[in-house]
């Protein structure tokens, strides 16, 4: 399979930027914001110039006690096939727990949360992996998380749990060096280290991405230039072997077109760097191509039920404000719960934009206290419509005007059908109408 070179994750707000980028030998489209039936122009467009477009799947849960759900899987299947994709790639990460496995509430993170590096989440993972891998016609590849707090009693390393991920499925690694270096301004986790314990033989591809510091936590927000510092963990990779292929991530806050491709340019550099440096250890590009499966052995579901139980009770505590479980860093979880709660918000700002635009700067504080100990469970949707009803039962908008702007959009929406489309409705604002034309 041919390398894929120097890319960018393509995000609607920079569609055209992307397509006039000179450079850009490759895009990577979050798979959940793709409708195969229906993809944007602009990723077609791509395609037909030969641009490689990987989906990149974020809400999966490979890292979840429960097995992967087969219908995820078969939407990540259908964006592939629809993409003519040499691969998709995931996280290793939790995003959901509880439910029958715990016979406790079923929560969603909204968000990708670490997995525990012990013996017993490796066992439900590798599992979980291979299921996935079964159910998909391209190689899976798999990313490292940013981490804002560690589980207690870990018994490996992150380069030790990714080898040994990679060792017993023969799954690719998509390695992110932001995540690495977030890893190491949050949990004190040394890259050089991880770099070192990789099996580098199996990586498919790099991110890179920014992020900003703030009281001593590195939030890893896609969403700020990249650092000096993630650009030196890409040299020092690059030193032990050429990646097939890196990427910008973007999330928000997109600059120029031009401070983009400045961005683009820094990254080959730093790539460039690293294989000078390698100099005669250089060894062949690692390619995509399909990596051996080996035997995994079924988990006990004793196994996945204390894993379970372990990710249940910690989000419980990030989402639903229960009781922290021991030996948790309560305020590092405290500052994860209300990164939980912001990323919430950012989404439901999406879903619902009329809701920001009506409170203002009130919006967020509003709904980070809405959200404190009301988790997500029925989808963004869901959230918006349940977010405006607290806003409205309590009187907690103080402006009338507003207020009357919420309870409008609420009624609206809250009904299977439009409020302005119901029958009734229909006919008194006609009737309103033949009035006042007399």
């Amino acid at each position: 399979m041919e390398r894929l070179g120097t890319g960018i994750g393509w995000r609607p707000e920079i569609a055209d930027a992307v397509e006039r980028m000179p450079g850009v030998d490759w895009v990577e489209a979050v798979a959940e914001n793709l409708c195969p039936g229906h993809l944007p122009d602009s990723l077609l467009r791509l395609r037909e110039r030969g641009v490689t477009v990987v989906p990149h799947g974020v809400s999966l849960g490979l890292g979840d006690a429960e097995r992967p759900d087969p219908g995820r899987l078969a939407a990540l299947a259908e964006r592939a096939e629809a993409l003519g994709s040499p691969l998709v790639t995931e996280h290793i990460a939790f995003v959901r727990a509880g439910g029958a496995l715990t016979a406790s509430p079923a929560l969603e993170a909204g968000h990708l949360l670490p997995v525990p590096r012990t013996r017993d989440a490796l066992d439900v993972l590798c599992a979980n992996v291979r299921i996935a891998q079964d159910a998909l016609p391209v190689p899976l590849a798999v990313e490292n998380i940013a981490a804002l707090l560690a589980w207690p009693g870990e018994e490996l390393t992150e380069g030790q749990f990714l080898y040994e991920l990679a060792d017993r499925t023969g799954v690719r690694l998509l390695i992110d060096v932001a995540n690495l270096h977030t890893n190491r301004v949050n949990r004190g986790e040394d890259p050089a280290e991880a770099l070192r314990d990789l099996p580098l033989e199996a990586l498919a591809y790099v991110h890179v991405a920014g992020g900003f510091e703030r009281d001593g936590v590195w939030h890893d927000s896609h969403a700020h230039p990249v650092p000096e510092p993630v650009l030196g963990i890409l040299t020092d990779l690059a030193s032990l072997a050429e990646p097939p292929g890196v990427l910008l991530e973007r999330d928000e806050n997109f600059p120029a077109p031009e401070e983009l491709a400045g961005e683009l340019g820094a990254i080959r550099t730093a790539v460039a760097k690293g294989r000078a440096a390698a100099g005669h250890r250089s060894a062949p590009a690692p390619t995509v191509a399909v990596a051996a499966r080996p035997d995994v052995a079924p988990v006990d579901d004793a196994v996945r039920q204390r894993l379970g139980l372990a990710q249940a009770a910690l989000l419980s505590a990030l989402v639903a404000d229960t009781p922290v479980p021991e030996g948790f860093d309560r305020t590092r979880l405290a500052v994860q719960a209300r990164a939980l709660a912001g990323k919430r918000a950012d989404v439901v700002a999406k879903v619902a934009p009329e809701l920001p635009e009506i409170l203002g700067t009130g919006y967020r504080p509003a709904f980070v206290a809405y959200a404190k100990d009301r988790p997500l469970t029925g989808g963004y949707r869901r959230d918006a419509l349940d977010f405006a009803a607290w806003l409205l039962d309590a009187g907690r908008v103080v402006d009338a005007g507003a207020r009357q702007e919420v309870r409008e959009w609420w009624r609206e929406r809250s009904g299977s059908v439009p409020y302005s489309r119901r029958p009734g409705v229909r006919l008194a604002r006609a009737t309103r109408r033949v009035l006042l034309r007399r």
